[in-house]
């Protein structure tokens, strides 16, 4: 009898494991074998040098994008190509890439968001939709449309080396560390362009646990998780943070089907949209794992809402109908879209 608990608690090991792949994990991209040149060092951006930092990487694409072409790479030369004269304050070639791009004027911004992405992102997959540049100029657009007169920056933020394929590192906390002192170190040179601009961080899939590892340390106002696996704490108290917090989940998100607990090292814990989190809830519609930046979605709305700071929580909007529907209305009543 004293061997069942362990017969168990490895039963519930590969459960979760096999759970999590249906989210977290995919094949695993071939990153390019060439050398690239690591990043030249550059001094801390500030709000009087960031058009500079924007031409030093500018140049660094295009060194790169040189070495690409002359190795005859065809997929990172034209992603290379895609990048040049955009505002990037973060840039390196090596390995599966890093950028941190900007979109809008984010000395200027009366806000600031920044798009977190997850598992076996890319410099290679930077603009497609689940990845953090298409999100953010999806994002960006709906801003615009919900709020024409708001001054927003949002920040494609891929700054860290993603876990990729089908690998321990995607299931477990061990590239959150290094992924969250690299935020906590864009989200530093943010503030010393904009030192008055809320920030909303934007977290998809397993950036949500770097933005979790990170919250304590970073002075944001909301704090987003979608898509989440969970953050490695029980509930949104236990972040440690000051930030509104939210989560949401579309209801085709297979991620649904993790169980939320952490085995052996394994896994991510409580569910972030489960009441017992605390986290306020947010309508995601009805997509799946890579569909929260679909221009026209439900998710996609809530994420502008987010970081306009005008988001109202399902909890909220519930009580609102509640005390404002009229005596005709049955309490069972499917509100308007």
């Amino acid at each position: 009898m004293r061997r069942r608990p362990k017969r168990l608690r490895r039963a519930g090991a590969a459960a979760l494991i096999a759970a999590l792949g249906l989210g977290l994990v995919g094949a695993a991209p071939a990153g390019p074998a060439i050398a690239y040149p690591a990043p030249a060092q550059l001094p801390p951006v500030t709000s009087t040098t960031v058009d500079d930092r924007y031409a030093a990487t500018g140049q660094a694409v295009r060194d790169a994008l040189a070495v690409a072409t002359a190795a005859d790479e065809p997929q990172r030369a034209a992603t290379l190509a895609s990048l040049t004269g955009r505002q990037l304050l973060e840039f390196d070639a090596r390995g599966n890439g890093r950028a941190v791009e900007v979109i809008g004027d984010l000395a200027g911004a009366e806000r600031v968001a920044v798009v977190v992405p997850g598992s076996h992102t890319t410099l290679d997959t930077f603009d497609r939709n689940h990845g953090p540049g298409g999100g953010a100029r999806a994002l960006a657009a709906e801003v615009a449309a919900v709020d024409p007169g708001a001054e927003v920056a949002v920040v494609a933020w891929l700054g860290y080396d993603t876990p990729q394929g089908i690998s321990p590192r995607s299931l477990t906390d061990g590239l959150a560390g290094a992924g969250a002192d690299a935020l906590k170190a864009t989200v530093e040179s943010i503030r010393r362009v904009n030192r008055h601009a809320p920030i909303s961080l934007l977290c998809h899939s397993y950036g949500s646990v770097v933005c979790g590892t990170a919250a304590a340390d970073l002075p944001v106002a909301e704090l987003a998780l979608y898509g989440s696996p969970g953050v490695g704490v029980a509930s949104a108290a236990a972040l440690g943070t000051t930030a509104r917090v939210w989560a949401g989940r579309g209801a085709a998100d297979p991620i649904r089907f993790v169980p939320f607990v952490r085995v052996a090292g394994i896994g991510f814990g409580t569910d972030p949209v489960a009441p017992e989190f605390g986290a306020r809830t947010f309508a995601a519609g009805t997509g799946g794992h890579g569909d929260y930046h679909l221009p026209g979605s439900q998710a996609l709305r809530s994420l502008a809402l987010i970081a306009l700071g005008k988001a109202v929580s399902e909890a909220e909007r519930q009580r609102s109908r509640a005390v404002k529907r009229p005596e005709w209305e049955p309490a069972g009543a499917v509100p308007d879209a």
